[in-house]
C-alpha cells in the first residue's frame, strides 16, 4: 500500500464543508462532469436497487429490499455500467453510487452519465459518498419532513466538485480500493465473530430452559412435540392458564412525543438491542401523559411480558420483552401484554420465549404473507415447560451471568466494527479532500 503524507502547499477551497485543499487542485461544478439522463422503455432489463452501504446491486441479489417493483416497468430509468444513480430522497444519507451493472431503476431516481474524460469514476464514487458531500446534499434537500426530503437535480449539478489531476484521482482510487478492501475484510471477520457469539448465546439459553443445567438428571417424555424429553421433575403448562392477556395502546408513530409517559411498541421489541429479558432504555419512547387518564389498562407492570403481534419475517415471531421496572410504562402499538399469575416465573419464561423450540409453536400458526401476525388466541394455545422453583432460580441465575458475559464480548466486537467503519469514513474523507496525500 502506498505511503500517505501531507501535501506541501494548501489553500482555502472556499467551500465551508471542505476547508483547505492542495493549491494545484481545481474547483468545478458537478454539471461539468455529469448529464442527467432519462432513458426508458426497457421493461425486460434487470431491476436494480441502490443501497447506502453497498451501492447499486441487482434487486434479486438481496432479500432485504421490501420496495415493490411496479408491474409495468416501462417508465423505469435505464442504467448503463458507469452511470451515477442517485436516490434524490436519501442522497443526504450517502445513497448514491456509480453502477457496476446494467439495468433499470425506479423513475424516482436520478441517473447521470459522465460527460468528461478528465475524472476517474472510482474517485467520484468515493468523493460523492463521503460525509462532507452528504452534509451538503442534506443542506440542499427540501421537504416537510426528513422522510420526504428531495434533492433537486439542478441543485445537485451546482454542487462544487473538488478536482485533482486525473493521475492523482487514479492514485487515490487505487489506494482507497486497497485500504477499504482490507478494512472490509476486518469488519466482515468481526461481524462473523459477533454472529458466532449470538449463536452460542442462543444455544446456551435453549439448552438451559429446555433441558436444565444437570446433564445427568433423569429425563421423561414431555408429551410435547416441540420439546421431546424434559427432566423428570419438570411439568408442562398452558399460557391460557398461566397468564392473563391485554392489548397495548391504540396509537401510531404520530402519537409519540418528546416526553411524557414511557411506552414500548413492536418496533422497539424487534430492535437488535432487545435481549428479551430487560427493558433497556433504547427500547423506550414517550406518549402524552393524558393516556394515564384514559388507557390505564395498557400500562405494564414489573414481571409482565410484552409480545410484538406482527413481524416482517418468521424469525421475529415471538419477539417479546420482559418489563423489569417499577415505573409507569405503556405497552404501545401492535403489542400483546402477557401478565403471569405467578411473577416469580417471569424471567425464566422470558428466556424460554427466546428459544427456537418454543417459538416453533407460533411460527407454525403464523398468518400472513409479507407481514406475519400472532393473536392472543394463538399465544393462549401455546405450551410451556415449567421446572420446579429451585431449578428455575438456578437457571435464571446461570443465564443472567453467562448471557451478560457473552453480551460483553459482543459489545466489544461491535465497538471494534464501529471503530473500523469510522476509520474507513475518515480515511476516505481525508484522501479525497486532500488532507492526506497518496504517493
Amino acid at each position: 500500500m502506498s505511503k500517505v503524507r501531507s501535501y506541501p502547499h494548501m489553500e482555502d477551497s472556499g467551500i465551508e464543508w471542505v476547508g483547505e485543499i492542495p493549491t494545484h487542485w481545481r474547483i468545478l461544478r458537478l454539471r461539468s462532469i455529469f448529464r442527467n439522463v432519462s432513458e426508458r422503455n426497457h421493461p425486460d432489463a434487470e431491476v436494480l436497487s441502490l443501497y447506502r452501504d453497498w451501492g447499486v446491486l441487482p434487486k434479486a441479489s438481496r432479500n432485504d429490499n421490501h420496495n415493490v417493483t411496479s408491474e409495468d416497468t416501462t417508465q423505469y430509468k435505464f442504467v448503463r455500467v458507469g452511470n451515477l444513480v442517485i436516490n434524490k430522497m436519501k442522497a443526504w444519507q450517502g445513497s448514491l453510487a456509480i453502477s457496476g451493472y446494467e439495468g433499470i431503476v425506479s423513475p424516482a431516481y436520478y441517473v447521470c452519465e459522465f460527460i468528461s474524460e478528465q475524472v476517474d469514476k472510482r474517485f467520484i464514487h468515493y468523493l460523492l459518498r463521503c460525509d462532507a458531500y452528504a452534509q451538503d446534499f442534506e443542506r440542499l434537500s427540501t421537504g416537510m419532513r426528513v422522510g420526504q426530503w428531495d434533492l433537486g437535480i439542478g441543485d445537485f449539478m451546482r454542487v462544487p466538485l473538488i478536482c485533482p489531476s486525473l493521475v492523482e484521482q487514479q492514485e487515490m482510487s487505487s489506494y482507497l480500493d486497497s485500504a477499504c478492501a482490507d478494512i472490509n475484510i476486518a469488519v466482515a471477520e468481526t461481524k462473523a465473530s459477533i454472529e458466532e457469539y449470538k449463536l452460542l448465546k442462543q444455544s446456551v439459553i435453549t439448552q438451559a430452559v429446555t433441558k436444565g443445567l444437570d446433564p445427568n438428571v433423569p429425563m421423561k417424555d414431555s408429551g410435547v412435540e416441540w420439546i421431546g424429553e424434559i427432566p423428570l421433575t419438570w411439568n408442562r403448562g398452558n399460557l391460557k392458564v398461566l397468564f392473563s392477556f391485554g392489548r397495548g395502546l391504540p396509537i401510531t408513530k404520530a402519537d409519540l412525543t418528546e416526553d411524557g409517559v414511557l411506552v414500548v411498541s413492536y418496533g422497539q421489541i424487534h430492535a437488535k438491542t432487545n435481549t428479551g429479558t430487560c427493558l433497556d432504555d433504547s427500547l423506550l419512547r414517550h406518549v402524552a401523559s393524558s393516556y394515564l387518564n384514559t388507557n390505564v389498562g395498557s400500562l405494564i407492570y414489573n414481571g409482565d411480558i410484552v409480545f410484538a403481534d406482527t413481524s416482517e419475517d418468521l424469525e421475529g415471531m415471538g419477539n417479546a420483552v420482559l418489563m423489569d421496572r417499577h415505573e409507569a410504562v405503556f405497552a404501545g402499538y401492535h403489542t400483546i401484554v402477557a401478565r403471569p399469575n405467578d411473577k416469580t416465573m417471569s424471567t425464566y419464561l422470558a428466556y424460554l420465549f427466546r428459544s427456537d423450540p418454543w417459538r416453533s409453536q407460533l411460527r407454525s400458526r403464523a398468518t400472513g404473507i409479507k407481514v406475519f401476525s400472532i393473536t392472543q388466541r394463538m399465544l393462549k394455545s401455546c405450551t410451556v415447560i415449567l421446572p420446579p422453583e429451585p431449578d428455575r432460580s438456578a437457571i435464571v441465575s446461570y443465564l443472567n451471568s453467562i448471557c451478560a458475559r457473552i453480551d460483553g464480548l459482543i459489545s466489544e466486537k461491535q465497538s471494534m466494527t464501529s471503530d473500523l467503519e469510522s476509520y474507513k469514513k475518515s480515511l476516505i474523507y481525508e484522501v479525497v479532500t486532500g488532507k492526506r496525500r497518496v504517493a
